[in-house]
């Protein structure tokens, strides 16, 4: 790297780091550091100023070092004057009371909605930036202008544009050190809004309404992502397709970058090209095309941050010189942190700088080298994802404490789709507004492109390994760092690289056939697997090759729909939802997603309202029959045999509050397996199946016959038993005492009640006499499940414990005539 690149290399990194100190530190720090590093620089200058008097140069270390110096007294004094505006005045000394408040200010970005993690109802939470205009407090009202986090229930802000100014009501709290904003406001109640966006922003929403629309002649997955990879809107995004973006490397995808901007300059200056304009209209249709992206992408300061990024990626485009492209890439990180020093502490500034510097440095050498054993098109689309892989990565694992394994070959294939699923997207938003027409028609080519990227994400998240743990912080960084050492010097000579390539060829090879042969999943003869959906019950029976039935469906639709998709599910003739809870209702739509359903079994129980009221709903769209479980009702399906043990109808459930009366009105199931059938029955059998969404008959219905429409299971003839099973969903100690009373049937295995809280009935758990029990917890919750007095209990009762936040997926399979619980590992 030569002179003038690096002359601005180093004043962007010390003006990063001064950034990211200060922000920390009180105001005198800012102050102190802008005067020091002032005298410094004058002092410098002064001396360089003599030995020129003298007959010497300047000298290019004292042009650096009073590039640095320069760049730190004016990030320091910008930084001084932030730190003294979000700490000082009103609003932080209201914070510091935690002062009830009723706050007018305007949305300066687009609301972000946080799905909770767990729970028994949805509670999504808004985390919204805004500037507080007007302040009110008891008997004080301040006028102020100052950055503030709002933070609440995610109704009401969903329709919500930046520049809206609205009117909330809660308390004040102060905010994290380092952050740049004067309190975080707790609010309660939905925001009221007080006044309209902006013009530039209703364009934004006309545009980014119009992408929607069109987008829905698209199937649900590709009309979801189709936005997101366009303008960043996520809104409809499907959660299965999240996760797998997600665990596959590729949601940098759906975040508006540079790259977006790039993609869309580019094909404008081809068609500009193609249509025979001069130099100087290309580059005017160019920027004229960025500003109409950025307008509808929403002008947040992440996406202004993008296409400054892009005319960064423009430079380099169009000079052909990285050097240019790095010197570019240096002023543009000073003149943003000059302009926003909180930028110093985002993970999102951060990556998209370390991906474009690595695109600018590594990719150019790396392609030139590639070139000459692959096609140059090949070379560069490797060396530019490589390059930006490998220059994030310790990012990641700072941030994150992972490695993503698959996001070089994930992105490599989908890389391809990128382009026109985003130059077609966006013709088609721009369209929309004049002829929706037109603009389905655009959309259609695009949707082939973004279902690649789909199929891609889905194949590289079920990939062993796809994502590999790994240690946060500076203990992970500093491993990193010594793996990367000892492969540099392994890859130096030509004989170690191609033993090198050989050994990673050798371990793909084992990770992609030899650990499927050898641990494999499913597992052989597997009867029941309890899914690790997080904090909820998705537990999955077997009901014949490629069938099995649903009870419960976690909280989120992708992690069910994940691991209904890994055991081969694409028939589920029955679902029993236990009760109404978030925890077990959520992720319905991922089990109905791509698969034929019979019936949905739910608790009489309606308790909550809102979430039974929602899954009613979900099942009538999608013309699916919906059964009230009665007592003793039982279906056969395959090896399979289920009876209905609770709730009685005619007994109210009991509980100390609405939660643990839902809870107890679950419904309860009792499990039996048994062996293959006879080859003539099993030929009987198969020939009176029927379609698959209604194969089979109802085996026992119970009085009032409403649930026997709908033929569901028919297997009269049974082989050897093999084990049996108790499925008692959420039972607190009331039920468990109830049903205790009218006898409870021993099993071997129990999926033990509310993923093991405390609330257990010693007798109940002994009267199962259960070998195995199932624990079906999230890794990250804040019931202090499972409780370690349950625990010791099932221990001391013989039992052995497996959960799902420490082993992953759990299977019960037949083995030899018996059961055996085989573990996926996390």
């Amino acid at each position: 790297m030569g002179a003038g690149p690096a002359a601005l290399v180093a004043p962007a990194l010390a003006s990063w780091l001064a950034a990211l100190v200060l922000l920390t530190c009180p105001v005198v720090a800012g102050v102190a550091v802008a005067l020091t590093a002032a005298v410094a620089a004058v002092a410098l200058r002064a001396a360089a100023s003599r030995r020129r008097r003298r007959g010497g140069g300047p000298g290019t270390a004292a042009r650096a070092g009073l590039a640095v110096l320069a760049s730190v007294a004016v990030t320091a004094t910008v930084v001084a004057f932030r730190v003294h505006e979000v700490t000082t005045g009103p609003v932080p000394d209201l914070a510091r009371r935690q002062a009830a408040v009723s706050v007018e200010a305007e949305i300066t970005d687009d609301p972000r909605i946080r799905p909770h993690p767990g729970g028994v109802t949805r509670r999504d939470t808004a985390v919204v930036r805004a500037r507080a205009l007007l302040v009110s407090a008891t008997r004080e009202r301040y006028v102020v202008d100052v950055p503030i986090v709002l933070l609440g229930p995610a109704a009401g802000w969903r329709s919500l544009l930046p520049s809206q100014r609205v009117r909330v009501r809660g308390r004040l709290g102060p905010a994290r050190p380092g952050e740049p904003v004067a309190a975080v406001l707790l609010v309660r109640g939905p925001p009221e809004p007080i006044g309209g966006p902006s013009a530039v922003q209703r364009a934004a929403e006309v545009l980014r309404a119009g992408l929607r629309e069109a987008s829905d002649v698209l199937p649900d997955d590709q009309r979801g992502l189709l936005p997101g990879l366009v303008v960043g809107d996520v809104s409809h995004m499907d959660e299965e397709v999240r996760l797998d973006m997600t665990t596959a490397g590729l949601s940098h995808l759906t975040a508006v970058s540079g790259t977006n901007l790039a993609i869309v300059a580019g094909a404008v200056l081809t068609l500009s090209r193609f249509a025979g304009l001069p130099l100087a209209v290309r580059a005017v249709v160019a920027v004229v095309a960025m500003i109409a992206f950025s307008i509808l992408a929403r002008p947040s300061p992440s996406v202004l941050r993008a296409l400054v990024m892009g005319m960064v990626a423009a430079v380099a485009l169009g000079t052909g010189r990285a050097r240019d492209g790095v010197a570019a890439l240096s002023a543009t990180v000073l003149g943003l942190l000059v302009f926003d020093p909180g930028l110093a502490r985002e993970w999102g500034f951060a990556l998209s700088v370390f991906a474009t510097g690595g695109i600018l440095v590594l990719a150019p050498r790396w392609r030139d080298r590639l070139q000459g054993r692959m096609p140059r098109l090949l070379a560069e689309a490797l060396a530019v994802t490589v390059a930006a892989q490998a220059v994030v990565t310790p990012l990641l694992v700072l941030m994150a404490g992972r490695l993503d394994l698959s996001a070089i070959p994930a992105n490599l294939l989908a890389e391809p789709a990128v382009a026109p699923a985003t130059v077609l997207g966006f013709a088609a938003a721009v369209t929309a507004p004049i002829s929706m027409d037109v603009a389905r028609l655009l959309v259609r080519p695009a949707g082939w492109a973004v279902g690649w990227i789909i199929a891609v994400a889905e194949r590289a998240a079920d990939l062993p390994f796809a994502a590999a743990e790994w240690p946060g912080g500076a203990l992970g960084l500093a491993a990193l760092a010594a793996m990367a050492l000892v492969g540099w010097v392994v890859l130096r000579g030509r004989a170690r690289r191609r033993f090198a390539a050989a050994l990673a060829a050798g371990a793909l090879l084992t990770a992609l056939v030899a650990v499927p042969v050898v641990s494999p999943w499913p597992p052989p003869g597997w009867l029941l697997v309890a899914c690790d959906v997080g904090q909820g019950d998705a537990l999955v029976l077997a009901a014949g090759p490629g069938r099995a039935v649903v009870v419960d469906a976690g909280p989120a639709p992708g992690p069910a729909n994940r691991c209904l998709r890994a055991l081969g599910v694409r028939q589920v003739p029955l679902v029993v939802l236990t009760h109404p809870h978030l925890d077990h209702v959520g992720g319905l739509p991922g089990v109905l997603r791509g698969r034929s359903v019979g019936a949905v079994v739910v608790s009489p129980g309606r308790v909550p309202e809102g979430e039974a009221g929602r899954v009613s709903r979900q099942l009538q769209a999608a013309r699916i029959p919906e059964w009230r479980a009665v007592r003793g009702m039982r279906w056969r399906f395959g090896p399979t045999e289920i009876t209905v043990l609770a709730p009685d109808p005619g007994t109210a459930p009991q509980g100390t509050g609405e939660g643990s009366i839902a809870n107890n009105a679950s419904v309860v199931l009792l499990v039996r397996w048994s062996g293959p059938l006879p080859t003539a029955t099993a030929h009987a059998a198969r020939q009176t199946e029927g379609p698959p969404e209604a194969r089979g008959r109802l085996v026992s219905p119970a009085a009032g016959g409403a649930q026997e429409e709908g033929a569901l299971g028919a297997q009269e003839d049974q082989g050897a038993p093999l084990g049996t099973a108790l499925l008692a969903g959420d039972l607190e100690t009331e039920a468990q005492e109830a049903l205790l009373r009218d006898g409870v049937p021993r099993v071997d295995v129990l999926k033990v009640p509310h993923h093991g809280s405390s609330r257990q009935a010693p007798a109940f758990l002994a009267a199962t006499g259960a070998r195995a029990a199932l624990v079906s917890v999230g890794a990250v919750n804040d019931y202090g499940h499972p409780a370690q007095v349950t625990l010791r209990r099932l221990r001391g009762l013989g039992m052995r414990p497996y959960r799902t936040d420490l082993s992953g997926d759990i299977a019960v399979v037949a083995a030899h005539g018996h059961l055996a619980v085989v573990v996926r590992g996390r």
